[in-house]
């Protein structure tokens, strides 16, 4: 019997995909609400005072829609607003944050790549978690200005050339982190302009696996934990209406 239960996804435009893909494999009775902010996109260049309040707004409109669990599938969100978040929301509602893969691809690797958007890549934030979970391995973090934004926009040419400059400043290492919940959409992209055998790791899994532990939302058991290939699991959607089980909301 279809479960009852109702989880949203915000993120200011797709960067929401790839984890919404992910709740749908391990859970596809779930009712999941996709809840963008054209208008305000993208929220890495907005005033981190007016992404809280733009968030806040997409969690009042995840309640009263019958959310019972909000993932901000956005590293700007989560840096952001999840702590405000969970101080109005939890325990009734809970608040489920993306963190870059650092920790595993440290557990992993003894030298490995962050590639973020040059927000992100600059931050506070990414650097502890640099420092906590990976202090002792070698980690060399790319920001990117283009390549996030190109993958919101479906500009083919624009995602290739952010992908390749990236390359370019890439030094050889057997694994990268992508660091944006945006860069999994194009994981076939970054992956062909890699060297052959090169991991890529994100968060969608993750944030998924967590998101439905906290529901209490039985998982698919036959699918299987955190792959080699689990990056890949959105690469090639671009655009919300594909996934047709799934409903919209914009603010």
């Amino acid at each position: 019997m279809p479960t009852e239960k109702c989880v949203a996804l915000i993120d200011s435009g797709k960067g929401l995909l790839p984890t919404a893909q992910w709740i749908h494999r391990l859970a596809p009775d779930l009712r999941v609400l996709l809840m963008t902010d054209p208008v305000g996109s993208p929220w890495g260049e907005r005033d981190p005072g007016d992404v809280v309040e733009r968030v806040f707004a997409m969690a009042r409109r995840a309640r009263d829609a019958g959310a019972q669990g909000i993932a901000l599938a956005c590293n700007t969100a989560s840096i952001v607003a999840r702590e405000p978040l969970r101080d109005q929301f939890e325990p009734r509602i809970p608040i489920i944050a993306t963190v870059p893969a650092v920790k595993p691809a440290a557990q992993r690797f003894e030298r490995f790549a962050v590639w973020a958007t040059e927000t992100t890549a600059h931050s506070d934030y990414l650097a502890d978690l640099v420092q906590v979970f990976a202090g002792t391995k070698h980690v060399d973090v790319i920001g990117s200005h283009g390549l996030a934004d190109a993958i919101e926009q479906g500009d083919a040419a624009g995602i290739e050339s952010a992908v390749q400059d990236a390359v370019a400043r890439t030094p050889q290492v057997p694994a990268v982190v992508l660091g944006c919940t945006h860069y999994p959409l194009v994981a076939d992209v970054i992956a062909a302009a890699l060297p052959a055998g090169t991991v890529l790791l994100d968060s969608a899994e993750a944030v998924a696996r967590q998101t439905l532990r906290r529901l209490k939302v039985p998982v698919d058991a036959s699918v299987a934990e955190f792959s080699d290939d689990a990056a890949f699991a959105a690469a090639g959607v671009r655009d919300a209406a594909e996934l047709t089980w799934a409903e919209r909301i914009t603010l």
